[in-house]
């Protein structure tokens, strides 16, 4: 069955009962809007993926599609030093899209937000050209009182510190693409599906956290947004980056380890910086410096990582 054979209630009758709600969603799906309580600064952030261009459907399931696009859309409310309240999806398909995989999107996706504490709003649903098939997800978070974590605080003497993974999403990728994908099954799941430290980012706002945010598109590429946001220089260290590599080497080899942990995407943990105590849960992994861009061991490097219009 696909979509072309339901109207877009019998569809929507389909997916609603697979999303959670929440205790300050005052109304949820079914109205011209969602009605939601917010007692503090509220965080809002969108992010969207195309079909062809950040998943293939013989590489990832409409779950994992689902859960995906919850995690790089609340990685951003955590970068920000707030925790997620709620969700907007958007679904663009072609009418010959089946209904099984609306339906396991639908579930991947509200399993992700559930596991995360956010309600699903609502959203909008269309059809699209043939072979079409994007999602686009708003996000709402609250700072609970806090002030937000720009990008712009960091100050030469701060520690830089990671939460989460480095370069296991770019590993998956890689395996993937050159058809050895039971060579890391771990490494494919954190490519599927990542797992962002949400806990972190409120954790590490609250330890006065300056120029944080997740790990999008490449360490080397994101750590150059927070060096140019705040005026400074950061110096990484290979010492305290090759464990994150060499938990790579094995699958994929050492040169490409280390391109993976320097300019690999998709991973979403969260980097910052600190100028007092580095909370737990959080490893330091470089030095903030008077200077531009960054640096691994007091060499220049060239930013790179993914770009949407440009290889």
């Amino acid at each position: 069955m696909t979509l072309a054979d339901l109207t877009e209630e019998q569809l929507l009758a389909r997916i609603t009962p697979r999303l959670p709600g929440g205790p300050g969603v005052l109304v949820g799906p079914g109205d011209d809007t969602a009605v939601l309580r917010c007692d503090a600064a509220t965080i809002i952030t969108t992010d969207a993926a195309v079909r062809g261009r950040d998943w293939r459907d013989d590489w990832s399931t409409p779950g994992d599609v689902g859960a995906k696009i919850v995690a790089q859309n609340l990685a951003d409310v955590a970068a920000m030093g707030g925790r997620p309240l709620g969700l907007v999806v958007t679904l663009l398909a072609d009418p010959a899209t089946t209904v099984a995989w609306v339906e396991g999107f639908a579930d991947g996706l509200g399993e992700a937000a559930r596991t995360a504490g956010a309600a699903v709003l609502g959203g909008d649903l269309s059809s699209a050209p043939r072979g079409t098939l994007a999602v686009s997800v708003t996000a709402l978070g609250t700072l609970d009182g806090q002030a937000p974590v720009l990008r712009s605080g960091a100050c030469a003497g701060d520690q830089v510190a990671v939460a989460g993974t480095l370069g296991r999403s770019a590993a998956g990728l890689l395996l993937l693409e050159r058809g050895r994908p039971e060579l890391d099954e771990e490494l494919v799941a954190t490519h599927r599906r990542p797992q962002p430290p949400l806990a972190e980012g409120p954790r590490a706002g609250a330890a006065g956290a300056a120029g944080m945010l997740d790990i999008s598109d490449g360490l080397l590429r994101d750590g150059a947004r927070i060096a140019s946001a705040s005026g400074v220089a950061l110096d990484l260290s290979r010492e305290a980056l090759a464990p994150y590599a060499a938990r790579l080497a094995p699958a994929v080899g050492a040169d490409d380890a280390w391109e993976c942990v320097l300019g690999g995407g998709e991973e979403h943990s969260l980097l910052a910086c600190f100028a007092g105590p580095v909370p737990a849960g959080w490893t330091v992994i470089g030095m903030v410096r008077t200077g531009a861009g960054v640096l691994l061991d007091g060499i220049p490097q060239a930013p790179r990582g993914w770009d949407h219009f440009r290889r």
